[in-house]
């Protein structure tokens, strides 16, 4: 039984590596969600890249198992100084909003409005925004958090960021650039 540290290691860091052949191990040998969970904490970026590739297509597989890990990406997986994991909690908050506790929802807004001020990743934006964007119809108390932030991103010389901004201040209903 190879390590899924071992697995996820090497190649391009561009490229899934052995990612699918994790997942596949995984949602047939559940157990091993722990052992894919705690790559995280691998001292290689890529290995904490392919983890979160992973473990997005493991929840997308099985979103049940989601709710046992959501406290432990809010609480720890957040702490992760690295733009992979700020998009992909940004995409799993999205993807499971309606599994979130209410407490959890509300530890997921902080992370997602502190992504929004303090990351630059362009990917990590895009996706902290697109979450952002359907949470602002249901809880207007986030717009004056962002609104500054996302009028000034509605600038960004990365076209992509910009119509992101763009996006989010429209769901915000305030007025354009």
């Amino acid at each position: 039984m190879e390590p899924f540290r071992h697995m996820l290691t090497g190649g391009h860091p561009n490229s899934l590596g052995r990612t699918l052949d994790v997942v596949e191990i995984v949602l047939d040998e559940p157990a091993r969600m722990e052992e894919l969970y705690q790559c995280y904490f691998s001292d290689d970026e890529i290995v904490r890249l392919r983890t979160s590739n992973a473990c997005r297509r493991v929840f997308k597989e099985r979103p049940d198992w989601f709710e046992t890990y959501a406290d432990r990406f809010i609480g720890e997986i957040a702490q992760i100084d690295q733009p992979s994991a700020k998009w992909t909690l940004a995409q799993l908050f999205l993807e499971h909003q309606r599994r979130l506790t209410p407490e959890q929802r509300a530890e997921a807004t902080e992370i997602l409005i502190r992504t929004l001020h303090e990351e630059d990743d362009w990917i990590a934006l895009n996706m902290a925004m697109k979450t952002l964007e359907r949470w602002v119809k249901q809880d207007a108390a986030i717009i004056p958090r962002i609104e500054i932030r996302a009028r000034a991103l509605g600038d960004d010389r990365r076209k992509s960021v910009a119509n992101g901004a763009r996006k989010l201040l429209n769901a915000m209903d305030v007025s354009p650039l």
